[in-house]
């Protein structure tokens, strides 16, 4: 899926959120039978409606990152923000939360939410998941929200995600993925249906990438069933540690 395409697609959904009207990515059953959306999320007291509203992922990417206070995280494809503000959460005001988005109406919507949440250590960043607009070695955590399979390019976001991790810096990403030796021509009518899958890889091709790009200690748990073996994932690496400016496997 073109860039500009899903910049465009999401726009859409952000100004429906923006006026309060409610707003649906995938088909409206993945959403009304838990699998996509708010699923998932047991901390959202406190939070805007409209960033719960907004939640259009599959996973809740937080609850499998172990952030700890004090900590920089960055969300990539931050949408109306729920996963950046319940971060925020987590770290605590001595950690910071980054969002990305390429969408400027989805940046609107989630500082707004932030506002209203009154969430004083977050920021977000306009900008792509294949170019992040941070610098090397600059957070510790990243996390995710079925947003990488949406890429033509999933090398070049693994790549940018560990150049700005830190030494034993962690992942903890929701996506959809495929089982390996599934159909590719019976899993279209799946990605179809599920709207916020676009271009998934299998599980295989997932760890390839993960390890080309430097990480370690990968493990890719598939979750949620979509049929013709598509699932909901979830995926978990880290950076080596690193002697003066090398970084080294162990």
């Amino acid at each position: 899926m073109a860039h500009e395409e899903i910049v465009q697609r999401y726009s859409e959904l952000a100004r429906h959120a923006l006026d309060g009207e409610p707003i649906v990515d995938c088909e409206p059953g993945e959403f009304t039978d838990g699998r996509f959306g708010r699923a998932g999320y047991l901390e959202l007291d406190g939070l805007p409606a409209a960033a719960i509203q907004a939640s259009l992922g599959c996973g809740n990417p937080v609850a499998v990152a172990d952030l700890r206070p004090g900590e920089t995280v960055l969300d990539l494809g931050s949408g109306g923000g729920i996963d950046v503000l319940l971060s925020a959460r987590r770290v605590g005001p001595s950690g910071k939360a980054f969002g990305v988005d390429g969408s400027p109406d989805m940046l609107r919507l989630a500082r707004r939410n932030a506002a209203e949440a009154g969430a004083g250590n977050v920021e977000f960043l306009h900008g792509t998941i294949e170019a992040i607009p941070l610098p090397d070695l600059s957070v510790d955590v990243v996390i995710s929200n079925c947003v990488i399979n949406l890429s033509d390019d999933k090398a070049g976001v693994l790549r940018e995600m560990f150049r700005v991790l830190r030494p034993c810096g962690r992942i903890g990403i929701s996506d959809v993925i495929a089982e390996d030796g599934s159909d590719p021509t019976r899993r279209a009518a799946v990605e179809r249906r599920v709207g916020c899958a676009a271009g998934v890889i299998t599980v295989s091709t997932y760890r390839d990438l993960l390890l080309t790009a430097g990480f370690v200690g990968t493990s890719i748990e598939l979750t949620v069933d979509h049929g013709e073996g598509v699932h909901s994932a979830i995926i978990k690496s880290r950076t080596p540690r690193t002697t003066g400016d090398q970084r080294l496997r162990f």
